[in-house]
């Protein structure tokens, strides 16, 4: 595929589980100011959730393409932080989703309702399913879900893609955007990852109630798990994950094959190997990361301290720690 290269990326975190207002900007992270005007901002609010702005903009200043990834886990968190930031979330153009669970959707409602316009919004099929977790003792909790109809009622225009996709799009109609051998729209969504290491094992503790099944079948790819992918002139690939329950590995291999791009400029995002059933997968996924060679490793949200502590251990010239506020410019 002929992933169009851009002259420069940005990257915002608009919620994210952590916050340091004190710490500095040094390239590639923007840190937001915390003074101005001789008084200090408002703190922004940090949550086990996620939400990025991506801001594409070209050689032609005028032109600029915005996009939001993922809508964090409270209802009015990201609008909250988007405000102190200066962020106007008004101008986003199409609202992305990285998979249905509730830390990354629960303030889609009340960001559409922001909108002066009607919004695309792009999920997997999945990312609608009824979901439940259930722990090896037996207890369980069914997952929020999103409410299709009143998303639609607000200014929501749905559109479920099961495969890659492009943004923006040159043909609405055509939700897949095969455009044959021309040169693509510069943002690619992965759509369904395919599951190929050995390590990365998905969800195990998720089930989905199905139509037509009596009992809840377990659900324990999470195959609505896609990410975004963007071409960095001469600098190669800049991979943004939300949880990466696909996998940050079995992302960065299909990233690379369906680009047919092997330079990696930077992986971001949720890499989720955080909690006792994931730990076994740190060190072989380290193992990776380092054969992916990025020139900014930058873990997020779901990562976990243990993982993002061995990053640093093993790759501390790469490793970036994120914020909320902070911009990743590339």
């Amino acid at each position: 595929m002929l992933l169009q290269e851009i002259d420069h990326l940005s990257v915002t975190i608009l919620m994210d589980n952590y916050t340091d207002r004190l710490l500095p900007s040094a390239l590639p992270a923007i840190r937001p100011l915390m003074i101005m005007h001789g008084r200090f901002l408002p703190a922004p609010i940090a949550e086990h959730g996620f939400s990025t702005i991506l801001d594409i903009r070209y050689n032609d200043e005028k032109k600029r393409n915005v996009f939001l990834f993922d809508t964090g886990v409270s209802e009015n968190g990201i609008i909250f932080n988007a405000d102190i930031f200066g962020i106007e979330l008004k101008n986003i153009e199409t609202i992305i989703l990285s998979h249905g669970h509730f830390d990354h959707c629960s303030g889609l409602f009340n960001v559409v309702k922001q909108m002066s316009k009607p919004i695309n919004v792009i999920a997997h099929p999945d990312a609608f399913l009824k979901r439940w977790i259930i722990y090896p003792d037996g207890n369980r909790a069914k997952m929020p879900v999103l409410d299709e109809k009143d998303l639609e009622d607000h200014g929501a225009t749905i559109r479920k893609i099961r495969n890659i996709s492009f943004l923006p799009s040159y043909n609405d109609k055509n939700d897949d955007n095969v455009i044959g051998s021309r040169l693509l729209p510069p943002l690619m969504i992965t759509g369904e990852i395919p599951r190929e290491t050995s390590f990365e094992k998905g969800f195990p503790l998720q089930y989905a109630e199905i139509e037509g099944e009596k009992e809840l079948v377990p659900d324990p790819l999470v195959n609505d798990d896609q990410a975004i992918v963007v071409n960095i002139k001469q600098k190669g690939l800049v991979i943004l994950t939300g949880c990466g329950h696909a996998g940050i590995i079995n992302t960065i291999n299909y990233a690379k094959k369906v680009t047919k791009i092997n330079k990696i400029f930077a992986v971001l995002g949720g890499f989720h190997l955080t909690g006792g059933i994931y730990e076994e997968a740190i060190e072989p996924t380290i193992k990776e990361l380092q054969k992916a060679d990025p020139k900014y490793i930058i873990p997020c949200h779901c990562t976990g301290w243990k993982a993002t502590n061995r990053i640093i251990e093993v790759m501390p010239e790469r490793f970036v720690q994120t914020s909320v506020g902070t911009s990743f410019n590339f």
